[in-house]
């Protein structure tokens, strides 16, 4: 006995999955066999006795309903059908990054232009944007000049993206967020 650890406080996991076979506790189930057609209303352990005849498991699909329909399928065919319908809508769903351009006030022609070329380039993939103007010193006295090319940065971006988040200031820098159209 004292060989054996057990730990008190182990932490029990519930099986994963719908339930299955004789972890259905319904006294009577809704029954669809392999072919899709449906059987009506059978008694549990009659409906697990069908789909061992054919060999194989009895798999509930709807447990909410009144009484849960369960299905006469292969569990491995069930899992691999639900992992590839799981990684179909992770495919298709869009992820969108929020991309910072970082200027100051102080900032040259062609280094705007530049910048505001890739925040065109990332508005246009469906990613936001998050322009930050960097004060140094004494720029902040000159707030004026960042209000002043954040309105350029609106004016020239306008075919491309909205402002999600006006311009504001937050410490020595000036933010604003633009979202694509």
């Amino acid at each position: 006995m004292a060989d054996i650890k057990h730990n008190y406080f182990q932490k029990r996991t519930k099986p994963k999955g719908p339930r299955a076979n004789h972890r259905i506790n319904s006294p009577e189930v809704q029954v669809i066999n392999s072919d899709g057609e449906n059987l009506g209303i059978l008694n549990t352990s009659e409906a697990i006795s069908r789909a061992k005849q054919e060999g194989l498991d009895l798999i509930e699909i709807a447990p909410n309903a009144n009484p849960p329909v369960c299905k006469i399928i292969d569990m491995g065919k069930f899992k691999y059908d639900a992992q590839k319908k799981a990684n179909k809508a992770k495919k298709k769903q869009k992820k969108i990054e929020l991309k910072e351009i970082k200027l100051r006030p102080v900032t040259e022609i062609h280094d705007y232009n530049f910048k505001l070329k890739n925040a065109q380039r990332f508005l246009t993939k469906g990613d936001k944007v998050k322009f930050t103007i960097k004060f140094k010193g004494r720029e902040l006295q000159h707030s004026n000049l960042g209000h002043e090319l954040m309105q350029k940065i609106q004016e020239d971006i306008k075919g491309t993206g909205k402002v999600e988040l006006f311009p504001k200031f937050d410490g020595k820098q000036m933010i604003m967020v633009v979202q694509p159209l």
